[in-house]
């Protein structure tokens, strides 16, 4: 098994990092490697917003539901789907691109390419021995944090990327069995499934009990179930279609 794969294979999220700044070298070979990530057609459809700012990053946290990490890091990253210069790239060429855009196609194409981005980005920061840790709590309250980055229409805040030096090695959070997430030419019936999952709530099981010394001992299924049983973020609907997104 070669470096690249053991280091995919060890990935878990770090949620305390030294509040330790990032140098501007490290930070450019990361958003150089995002940007070698694939994308769709070539359009680049995303931007990434560094927040060096230390009021901005304490505003950040509170708005993503009081995550300390949100503030306390390397670097963060924002990572947002981004049109607009595609819109300006249409006023020059003298074509109207402005239906293509605001479709729901676009919009998928725009996550997916900073989503990609964005695990380039980890990885390459993974490898520098770097951890990283997700924030979709900016969603959370998505308009304040777009009116704090300033962002204009077409541009929208999916997500941040806490990026530091480890003051932690959490353990590795088992993922759900291969076999229930990779199927070859069929997809699997209930039955399958359903075994599949109280095996994996075994597994989960345990891995709480251990983690917690027994305080915890969350199936997945009841720990997914949990979460999805109230929408969560009905807010965000209105506001896509506001930065002028899934209108068609």
């Amino acid at each position: 098994m070669n470096e690249t794969v053991q280091l995919l294979l060890n990935h878990r999220s770090v949620r305390k990092l030294k509040d330790e700044p990032l140098s501007p070298d490290v930070i450019r070979t990361l958003v150089e490697a995002a940007q070698m990530a694939s994308t769709s057609s070539f359009v680049q459809a995303y931007s990434i917003m560094g927040i060096t700012d230390r009021p901005k990053k304490e505003a950040l946290a509170k708005l993503a539901g009081n995550q300390p990490y949100v503030a306390e890091n390397g670097h963060f990253f924002v990572f947002c789907a981004d049109f607009h210069r595609h819109i300006q790239a249409g006023e020059m060429e003298q074509t109207e691109v402005k239906p293509a855009v605001e479709s729901a196609e676009k919009m998928i194409v725009a996550v997916t390419d900073a989503a990609l981005a964005a695990q380039n980005c980890s990885i390459a920061a993974e490898s520098m021995g770097l951890g990283i840790c997700y924030i979709g709590g900016l969603r959370n309250n998505i308009a304040e944090v777009s009116n704090l980055l300033q962002l204009p229409n077409y541009v929208i805040p999916l997500f941040g990327l806490a990026v530091g030096v480890p003051e932690a090695d959490p353990d590795r959070k088992p993922r759900l069995p291969v076999e229930g997430v990779y199927f070859e030419n069929v997809y699997p019936d209930a039955e399958v499934h359903a075994e599949q999952l109280k095996a994996y709530n075994d597994t989960i099981s345990a891995y709480y009990k251990e983690r917690t010394g027994g305080s915890r001992s969350d199936r997945w299924t009841e720990q997914v179930s949990g979460l999805l049983k109230d929408v969560k973020r009905p807010h965000m609907k209105q506001f896509l279609e506001d930065k002028g997104y899934n209108r068609h």
